[in-house]
């Protein structure tokens, strides 16, 4: 008889998720058959918590911003921004909440020889101006960025596109020079968040695109509002009335604003803190082991880390697994100057782990030729314990005989003038979902984003060689091949001290819900919180 019940509760509440049935109807149900158990209740609570109702107000604090932001999607460089980028626009294809590629505004790709991609768009879909998308507009908005004068952040994703064809109104032909099997998912990055084009030209500061919400208040660094778009494409996402995303990089004020409710969920908590946020009934934490990994890059363009040497005695004087204790609180994993995490298809598993090594990084110290202070840039606006990792980092190189001075950045404008342009800095990739994509937007030769200017080493140039050449590759053994030969030539020559993968830790109202997969590609389900999230 128990089962009897177990099964009617389970299929009432199968109606609660699908709309058919509301909790009054289901109760009522129950007394009618005299099953009022704690069991009913709680599979029926349940059911509630992942049935997405349209209603509210979304507040998001978010640990990035900077006043010097912009609308322009050619400029985004950090996690609010890209969060924005998903709120207000769509790219011709995404990656779901279970790490799959799918299409977006398209409605479907294929190509026969990874060389020409056609790609079919939905019908009827609406830019927030009202215009209908058409082939026009996906080909404006992709020339934008790699056209030759843009200083896209994502230009080197481009650059294996020949041409990009109107096949139809709502096809579009990419002819690419060289084959790419993985071409569908660079279009899902953020920065290509389809827009209006008129007479061949977007606006790329207007805000305006496809996305599930409109823009209303924009203040860069501080606030970005938007209410729900009423002709969402998605009838199934999108389900806040309004979003507020709140830039708040002081940790401590990000964790109050949640603890005492002035935010509905918050990014980038800390690991030392985390425990004591779950003594909190009203919230929930949110961990997801992804790509995410911490970095120091060492740009070889700036003196003293052209010195090949020096970067190794570097490597091999830190203390990997001191981070992930005393940084991560086991939080995360080992890195291995890497950015491929054990997620990644073609990782090169059978390089050995990077570890401490007096002698040897003694050695290689000697052997550079270097003396007097090294200075590590860094600052809690790169990940939470960044000054801290640096300065076990630095006492650990002492005991070495090298001296590294840490040098503490203000958090505002971090990302725009400390990261990517001082010697030797702390940061952080959200990593991506294929190798190709990881390399194309950090390390090869013409990405604006190659943050350790390893570009001009005969290791470098054939690193790139190789890239390309897996790119258009479509055997998997002889892929992996050449992405071996690859991650060894970066794990040797490169400026990427990469010594810990890091998990995704965020902390809910439990007013929110959520679907039970939630995507790891990057944080806060894939930019995608305020898309897929809805409140109980």
């Amino acid at each position: 008889m128990d089962s009897l019940k177990e099964i009617f509760c389970t299929h009432q509440s199968e109606k609660i998720y699908k709309g058919g049935v509301s909790r009054r109807k289901f109760v009522s149900s129950l007394a009618a058959t005299v099953m009022l158990t704690p069991y009913a209740f709680s599979i029926v609570d349940s059911a509630l918590a992942i049935t997405p109702r349209k209603k509210g107000k979304f507040r998001l604090g978010m640990g990035h911003g900077s006043t010097t932001d912009s609308l322009d999607p050619a400029t985004y460089e950090n996690d609010m921004m890209a969060h924005i980028a998903c709120s207000w626009g769509n790219q011709l294809t995404e990656i779901n909440n279970k790490g799959q590629l799918i299409p977006e505004l398209a409605e479907n790709f294929e190509s026969n020889d990874g060389k020409k991609w056609f790609f079919k768009l939905r019908k009827g879909v609406e830019f927030h101006n009202g215009k209908t998308l058409d082939s026009n507009d996906i080909i404006a908005t992709i020339n934008y960025h790699r056209d030759e004068s843009s200083k896209s952040a994502a230009k080197g994703h481009l650059e294996s596109i020949k041409s990009i064809i109107k096949d139809s109104k709502y096809t579009v032909l990419f002819e690419l020079k060289s084959a790419n099997a993985d071409f569908p998912y660079i279009l899902s990055d953020y920065h290509f968040g389809i827009m209006p084009a008129k007479d061949g030209i977007i606006n790329p500061t207007s805000g305006i695109g496809t996305g599930g919400y409109v823009l209303q208040t924009w203040e860069p660094g501080i606030r970005f509002e938007a209410k729900r778009n009423l002709n969402y494409f998605k009838d199934d996402k999108a389900h806040f009335d309004e979003i507020e995303i709140l830039s708040i990089i002081d940790l401590g004020a990000r964790q109050s604003a949640l603890m005492n409710g002035d935010v509905d969920v918050v990014d980038r908590l800390s690991t030392q803190t985390v425990g004591l946020i779950t003594l909190n009934p009203n919230i929930s934490i949110l961990e997801k082991t992804g790509t995410l990994h911490y970095a120091f890059p060492m740009r070889l363009d700036s003196a003293p880390f052209n010195n090949f040497d020096l970067r190794m005695a570097i490597k091999l004087s830190v203390k990997r697994q001191e981070l992930i204790d005393k940084i991560l609180f086991g939080h995360g994993t080992l890195g291995n100057d890497i950015p491929l995490s054990k997620a990644n298809r073609f990782l090169a598993a059978s390089l050995s782990q990077r570890e401490f090594d007096l002698e040897k990084a003694a050695m290689h110290y000697k052997k550079s030729g270097h003396s007097g202070k090294i200075q590590l840039s860094c600052s809690e606006a790169a990940f939470d314990g960044a000054v801290d990792a640096a300065q076990l980092i630095a006492a650990s190189a002492k005991e070495v005989g090298m001296k590294i001075e840490v040098v503490r950045e203000p958090q505002d404008a971090y990302w725009s003038n400390v990261w990517n342009k001082k010697g030797w800095t702390a940061c952080f990739w959200s990593g991506r979902p294929t190798a190709d994509w990881m390399f194309t937007t950090a390390y090869v030769d013409s990405t604006e984003w190659n943050d350790t200017a390893w570009k001009n080493t005969n290791d470098a140039k054939k690193f790139n060689r190789l890239v390309k050449e897996a790119r258009s590759e479509l055997d998997i053994e002889r892929r992996a091949i050449l992405y071996h030969e690859a991650q060894v030539l970066l794990h040797n020559d490169g400026g990427a001290l990469i010594p810990m993968f890091a998990n995704h830790i965020m902390g809910l109202s439990k007013k929110i819900g959520h679907s039970k997969d939630v995507a790891a590609n990057s944080n806060l389900d894939g930019h995608k919180a305020c898309e897929r999230w809805w409140f109980v």
